[in-house]
């Protein structure tokens, strides 16, 4: 990175007019490019005082506990079927979502069923991304899709068949296949 002066004009970082330096594919100001510097090397440390500053996101993921305080919800589709939707808080922000009816016995609600429970799989995955800083990957994505499948070639797996040709670790799926939901 080159840091000598070569203009004066508004800086992107801090939009003031200011002697720029050139940094990276851009032009900074000395103060900005300092600052630049800092979040690239210090990265960590800056993690460690966002959560002490009390920043609402953690620095990195906590686990979910065994036991989470849930609100349920009773709901009719527009058959007039009944369902329940369950969501999972942890300090008043939703991590997870259930959703079941009474009619699962029922072989026409099977594909609907095995298409809600990828739909509040994938759902429950972004809510612990947003409220807790969950990383969202390719593989815990098909972990997931690959858990509510409830049929040989039903939607679910035929996604997970077609997605996993781009994982960088195939066979994490298959491990994660013997685990309970």
């Amino acid at each position: 990175m080159s840091k000598k002066p070569q203009t004066t004009g508004q800086c992107p970082g801090c939009e003031k007019k200011k002697k720029l330096l050139d940094y990276n594919e851009t032009q900074l100001c000395m103060d900005c490019s300092k600052l630049a510097d800092a979040l690239i090397n210090e990265q960590n440390r800056i993690d460690r005082l966002k959560k002490i500053a009390g920043s609402n996101k953690p620095a990195s993921p906590c686990e979910l506990p065994e036991v989470l305080d849930a609100v349920r919800y009773r709901t009719r589709d527009r058959d007039q079927n009944s369902w329940y939707v369950s969501i999972s808080e942890m300090e008043g922000a939703p991590v997870e979502i259930f959703a079941s009816t009474a009619f699962d016995r029922d072989q026409h609600l099977q594909s609907r069923i095995s298409n809600l429970t990828t739909i509040t799989r994938l759902i429950s995955l972004i809510l612990r991304h947003i409220s807790l800083g969950e990383k969202l990957t390719l593989e815990k994505t098909l972990t997931q899709l690959h858990r509510s499948s409830r049929q040989r070639n039903d939607l679910p797996e035929m996604l997970v068949t077609v997605l996993q040709k781009y994982s960088k670790r195939p066979d994490e799926i298959t491990r994660s296949e013997h685990e309970t939901p």
